[in-house]
């Protein structure tokens, strides 16, 4: 990497190598969520997500909105894990002059949706700051057999996604609803092999979860569900904030789900070896690769 330049992975690699844990961390850094020994048959889940104000929202954003989207996206973690939300920490920095008005704002938008999904919210921080800073950490659990992560994808699998991709910057990213259900009628009743939620958009994070499962793809632009707000394809593949469900299954499997008549699920493509890297299928079969374009804050 040129001298500086940096980028977001580069920075998660540099703190990760810095990191040594005990045995009880079953999975650190690298997922959408830590997994954490518990008990004799559940791992507990633990992720944070930060949201700032000009990066995440604008300084227009309502605060019930921006409330219900900090819960809602490590809401989403969780549900990438095959997990159950349970305990959540709530930190702001909020300049003086807004506080109460946004603290009120902001809490109508959170608890809502905690009391949806059950989860507590147990305590937090406060602090002043110039522009509107938010931490949600949130703790979850998830059975030992049903736990999902980003590195399981097989050869042959089948890639689905858990609904539409692109646009949703324009509104919807802000109450969207966290694929909880979907995760868990998915984890219940097949063997889920690999899975993450899309946040920062299929291109980038279907490179995710192939370079952690040490795998290629290929996805078909036919096959890939893009949502009536985005304006082109480009922003399904690129754009992200869609927070859906992205997941790798046996072929097997696949078909089942597929033959369910569940038809929120919807397969785009398939895992390949590694050496054949990450490629899509135009509508005029001509094969291209995939670069992953999708938001990275660096």
């Amino acid at each position: 990497m040129p001298s500086g330049k940096v980028s977001e992975l580069d920075l998660i690699q540099r703190i990760s190598r810095k990191i040594k844990n005990d045995s009880s961390v079953i999975r650190g850094i690298g997922d959408d969520t830590a997994v954490l020994e518990y008990s004799r048959d559940k791992y507990q889940l633990w992720t944070a997500d930060m949201l700032i104000e000009g990066v995440d929202f604008t300084s227009g954003t309502p605060a019930k909105d921006i409330g219900y989207k900090a819960l809602a996206c490590s809401l989403s973690d969780i549900a990438a894990m095959g997990g159950i939300p349970r305990y959540g920490l709530v930190s702001l920095g909020i300049p003086k002059a807004k506080a109460r008005a946004f603290i009120d704002g902001f809490y109508s938008g959170l608890l809502k949706l905690a009391r949806r999904f059950r989860v507590n919210i147990v305590g937090g921080d406060l602090s002043h700051s110039d522009k509107i800073v938010v931490d949600v950490s949130l703790i979850g659990e998830a059975d030992k057999k049903k736990l999902v992560l980003r590195s399981g994808a097989k050869v042959n699998d089948i890639l689905l996604v858990s609904g539409e991709l692109g646009g949703s910057i324009y509104g919807r990213h802000l109450r969207f609803t966290p694929r909880l259900k979907e995760s868990a009628y998915l984890v219940n009743n097949y063997k889920v092999n690999a899975m993450l939620d899309i946040s920062d958009g299929l291109s980038l994070d279907l490179s995710r979860l192939c370079q952690g499962s040490g795998v290629g793809a290929v996805v078909y632009e036919e096959l890939i569900p893009v949502s009536k707000d985005a304006k082109d394809f480009s922003e399904a593949l690129d754009m992200g904030e869609d927070f859906e469900l992205l997941f790798s299954l046996p072929l097997n499997e696949a078909r089942r789900l597929i033959k369910s008549g569940n038809k929120g699920f919807k397969a785009i493509g398939e895992i390949r070896p590694r050496q054949e890297g990450i490629k899509i299928i135009s509508r005029n079969c001509k094969a291209r690769e995939l670069a992953a374009k999708g938001y990275q804050h660096f």
